[in-house]
């Protein structure tokens, strides 16, 4: 590989780093010992009351120690495949520096059941023919990054509030903590450890309402690159969340954009 390639390279898989990083960091496939009967089936509840609904709107900020602090809001939905519309703000880390050279630290995020958009400024129109948005295609994912790439589109997907109960249940010291109110609303707030990315331990708290429904989360943990901190909250369950497909003629391919050495 030339090193205009390697630095275009590494400026494109810096990129998608940055326009990722609202995906989950935790992940769990191994059931736990069996955590108490009670709690269990609460959860279970809350995941298929939180499941069934459908849409929400989300609220989320997200610290990952010196790399990125971000916050992001807008809506989610989840009936059939994942699809929604969030504006990203990035607020500090490297990888509002990387934003900052492409012109922007905000951005909105489009999902769609085979894509994630991201639609960046004229700085970043300049360097793609002056296409304002980039798509990053679940399947190319995988095979432009392998099993890494695999678990970006994966996790990208497993965004939703009832996949994070999903989690939760997977704990193997899951518990109701108590009652607590989030923003002035009664709550049950249950807490466990779950095993995150590169085999670390991180902790993972929810807060659930008189419906059953996920209203608040919070993971905190160890990454390769520091503290990890993640806070989303979740309202108006049922919401319109309708997302439409960016104009083709302004966007351009995450996996054209890694083989172009003049974009970079």
């Amino acid at each position: 590989m030339t090193s205009t390639r390697a630095g275009r390279s590494a400026f494109w898989i810096a990129l998608l780093t940055a326009l990722t990083a609202l995906v989950a960091c935790t992940s769990s496939d191994r059931p736990g010992e069996e955590p108490d009967h009670a709690v269990t089936a609460a959860l279970r509840t809350v995941e298929r009351s939180t499941d069934a609904a459908e849409s929400a709107r989300v609220s989320s900020t997200t610290t990952m120690g010196s790399t990125l602090s971000m916050k992001a809001d807008g809506t989610l939905a989840w009936g059939d495949d994942l699809t929604g519309t969030l504006t990203i703000t990035y607020t500090g880390g490297t990888t509002a520096e990387t934003m900052r050279r492409l012109g922007t630290t905000s951005m909105e995020a489009r999902y769609l059941p085979d894509a994630y958009y991201a639609r960046m400024g004229d700085t970043f129109a300049e360097k793609a023919d002056g296409k304002h948005w980039i798509k990053y295609g679940y399947d190319d994912l995988k095979r432009l990054a392998g099993s890494s790439g695999a678990d970006v589109a994966d996790q990208m997907r497993g965004t939703t509030p009832h996949t994070s109960v999903k989690l939760l249940l997977s704990s193997a010291d899951v518990r109701k903590v108590g009652e607590e109110k989030v923003r002035g609303e009664h709550t049950t707030h249950y807490s466990g450890t779950v095993q995150g990315e590169g085999a670390t331990t991180q902790t993972f708290d929810i807060w659930v309402d008189h419906r059953n429904l996920l209203v608040k989360k919070v993971e905190n943990g160890r990454t390769a690159t520091g503290q990890l901190t993640q806070t989303a909250y979740y309202s108006d369950y049922g919401v319109k969340a309708a997302t439409e497909k960016p104009p083709a003629g302004d966007t351009a391919d995450f996996k054209e954009l890694l083989k172009d050495p003049e974009r970079r």
